[in-house]
């Protein structure tokens, strides 16, 4: 139990971050579906908020996950967050997750708003329900690869350059596009891991 509880204190803002959602998911499954739509639709990235609220949206989309169950982003935080956290720093990680999060925002929404521009999609989407933290969880996961040992890099790469483009393939909307392009982003962050090389130590 020390062992555990050392290692949560080792990444305080990935765990307060958990205790949030964990939070804000205990208070989706407590009010009435109509409350949460309207809730969730408020603190939407969607074309229209980024266009009137921008600074607002991109924050407290954060605060909520897409889902009903808040336990796999625990394991998903503890297996690349945590660890992300520790070898990076906390303002370092806070940093490169938001740039992940915000450039991968625009750049699906910019992709649906040009498909709406040319008539694919419906310009209802305007005010689709786009929230959650998968783009900056996805940008982490990214910038991790060069924080992991040298012999396993690769293969951790081509995994999740796979996981993701196939996932793009498959479904080809804008919410997969984010996620593609948040894991680039959190690759294109190298230059801000340079003086960290040092991979994330065990607990």
């Amino acid at each position: 139990m020390t062992r555990v509880w050392r290692y949560v204190k080792s990444a305080p803002l990935t765990y307060s971050w958990l205790v949030v959602l964990l939070i804000t998911t205990i208070l989706q499954h407590s009010i009435p579906a109509r409350h949460l739509r309207a809730l969730l639709q408020k603190e939407s990235t969607n074309l229209h908020h980024l266009a009137s609220d921008p600074i607002r949206v991109l924050i407290q989309s954060l605060l909520w996950i897409d889902g009903k169950y808040w336990w796999p982003y625990l394991i998903v935080f503890t297996l690349f967050l945590a660890p992300a956290e520790r070898w990076l720093g906390q303002w370092r990680w806070l940093l490169i997750g938001l740039v992940c999060h915000v450039g991968a925002t625009y750049l699906s929404e910019g992709y649906l708003y040009w498909r709406i521009q040319e008539a694919v999609s419906s310009p209802r989407l305007i005010d689709a329900r786009d929230i959650g933290v998968s783009y900056f969880v996805v940008g982490i996961v990214g910038v991790l690869t060069y924080g992991i040992p040298r012999r396993w890099r690769w293969p951790y790469l081509v995994a999740t350059v796979v996981v993701f483009g196939v996932s793009l393939a498959i479904k080809r909307d804008f919410t997969q596009l984010g996620h593609f392009g948040a894991l680039l982003i959190g690759l294109a962050c190298y230059p801000l891991t340079r003086s960290r090389r040092r991979e994330p130590s065990a607990a």
